[in-house]
């Protein structure tokens, strides 16, 4: 059991997620930052607060923060578009292997046609 537990361990899938989790966390503390120290002071300018999180409302006794979701939209949106425009990178840096898989399917294919229509043909 130990001996699986380290060749799951050691696999490179898990080194990467490993990898990824952990640069994933600096990033979201980056994009917190940005959000918290530029784009939220460029807002306040507008709507006379500095910090997105203390906007609220009250109904009844009930207190909404709807600040601190707009605060955690934005952080999203951010780490969402981050995200979109690094695999569009690493997509275009790494081909596919089912493209190159499907490639070979198709010259397969055509061969297989030319064949059958050599064999027309030639019956003929």
């Amino acid at each position: 059991m130990l001996r699986e537990f380290k060749n799951f361990i050691l696999r490179g899938n898990v080194l990467d997620l490993a990898v990824g989790v952990i640069i994933g966390s600096a990033f979201t503390g980056l994009v917190t930052s940005l959000v918290n120290n530029l784009i939220n002071p460029l807002i306040g300018m507008f709507v006379q607060s500095t910090a997105l999180a203390n906007f609220y409302f009250y109904i009844g006794k009930t207190k909404f923060t709807y600040g601190a979701f707009l605060n955690d939209t934005i952080n999203f949106v951010i780490t969402a578009f981050v995200v979109f425009i690094l695999i569009k990178f690493v997509n275009r840096l790494i081909p596919h292997k089912e493209k190159e898989k499907q490639e070979k399917q198709n010259k397969e294919l055509d061969t297989l046609i030319e064949i059958r229509d050599l064999l027309k043909i030639k019956s003929k």
